[in-house]
């Protein structure tokens, strides 16, 4: 079997506010919420930044490993468009509380919302050409969103947590096709983060950026896999979802492109094949550099899998670039899933009311990059503490001394 993805989890935070109630304290026109197609986004804690939500996605995966099977993971790769220091990499965080061997790399990359593919397929690579039976990498992507975009439209969208992959030869969960890829990549300048305080963009570019990309990318597959057919090659696809009413639109357009049908018969097509990865997202909001892995858990959890069946998947990163490649789940795949009960987890999520949510936002710049001395205090949020952390080990930052981050288990 191809290397690929053995087994996935996700975080998706402990606590989540209503979007419409968002809209309505906002003042934002409410003909647009069904435009998104989200009822909850996840809100991360102050305690909370992207070393614990990816420690808290890969957790699980690496306690199901046997002594003998951790130490064979030889690589650790972090995607993430929420770096905490120019040069020190959130892996090596990640890598230490979680206890790996030190016989490993670890390293972090970054390019918007495409770093977790970006990770994936460097992590597939590098296990393809090791000597070492068994090895494996863990891939994690993750990010935690900031006060930064407050009273906007990109607000309401905004989750935080993470996607952790077990890499290696055992891939029942996705076994990508080898060297099945489509790329298209430019420089456009649609969202950035210049500043740990700042989110900025024009939502607008963004949109033609990604269904520009998305286009050129299934055009660029086709050219590399002879005989791919949008229609009869995949089972079923997923895609980058920073909210979910995106998806339906970019689907439709691609279908017009490269399969042209009748409204009713596509629109049946998405219901089938595209629609049961995105309800993950609808309940949480956009987890940015995990987006497409966190649709992916959404789809395999949804549908059945009697076969072993094709899944297309497209990513997207601002800036920008993108891919469309593929892989293949497996019934077992399936299953490893379904384990994981994903669902339930958002289902558990303390429902926050505005005044939790703003005082938590408020609180937000106290963990992000460039912080040099904080003590992180779960007085001021004990309710949401005490529901859903305290006693759970769950991995959340301490302190900041002289910008060094410590963390500690709740």
């Amino acid at each position: 079997m191809s290397v690929g993805i053995e087994a996935i989890n996700a975080y998706v935070g402990r606590a989540c506010l209503s979007v419409e109630q968002l809209f309505r304290a906002r003042g934002l026109d409410l003909r647009r919420l069904a435009n998104l197609d989200m009822r909850r986004k996840s809100v991360n804690l102050p305690c909370e930044d992207a070393v614990t939500n990816a420690v808290n996605a890969a957790g699980p995966l690496i306690a199901a490993l046997e002594e003998t099977e951790r130490a064979k993971i030889e690589l650790v790769i972090v995607g993430t468009e929420s770096g905490l220091d120019f040069g020190k990499s959130i892996s090596s965080y990640v890598h230490h509380y979680l206890g790996l061997s030190r016989s490993c790399r670890s390293f972090e990359v970054k390019h918007a919302c495409y770093g977790g593919t970006a990770a994936v397929q460097t992590a597939v690579a590098m296990i393809s050409t090791s000597p070492v039976p068994g090895a494996r990498a863990l891939v994690i992507a993750t990010d935690a969103a900031s006060v930064a975009a407050r009273n906007t439209y990109w607000e309401p969208s905004q989750g935080g947590g993470a996607v952790a992959m077990l890499i290696g030869h055992d891939a029942e969960v996705l076994a990508i096709d080898p060297g099945a890829s489509g790329f298209h990549s430019f420089e456009v300048m649609d969202t950035l983060r210049p500043r740990p305080d700042l989110e900025a963009g024009d939502s607008d570019l963004s949109l033609l950026a990604y269904l520009e990309c998305l286009q050129h990318s299934y055009r660029a597959y086709s050219a590399r896999v002879p005989g791919a057919d949008l229609r009869t090659t995949f089972a079923h696809l997923a895609f980058h979802t920073p909210f979910a009413g995106m998806v339906p639109a970019a689907f439709r357009r691609l279908r017009q492109s490269a399969a042209p049908g009748g409204r009713a018969e596509i629109e049946q097509d998405f219901a089938e094949r595209v629609a049961p990865g995105l309800s993950f997202a609808s309940e949480v909001g956009n987890f940015c550099s995990a987006s497409l892995y966190l649709a992916l858990c959404s789809l395999v959890a949804g549908i059945e899998v009697p076969v072993p069946e094709r899944v297309g998947l497209f990513s997207y990163g601002s800036g920008c670039a993108s891919e469309f490649y593929s892989g293949v789940v497996t019934p077992l795949g399936r299953e490893r899933v379904r384990a994981r009960d994903i669902e339930a987890a958002i289902s558990d999520r303390y429902p926050l009311s505005m005044a939790e949510y703003e005082l938590l936002s408020d609180m937000s710049l106290d963990r992000m990059c460039g912080v040099r001395d904080q003590k992180f205090d779960t007085a001021a949020y004990a309710d949401v503490w005490a529901a859903k952390f305290e006693g759970r080990e769950l991995l959340v930052l301490d302190q900041i001394a002289d910008f060094h981050r410590q963390y500690r288990w709740s």
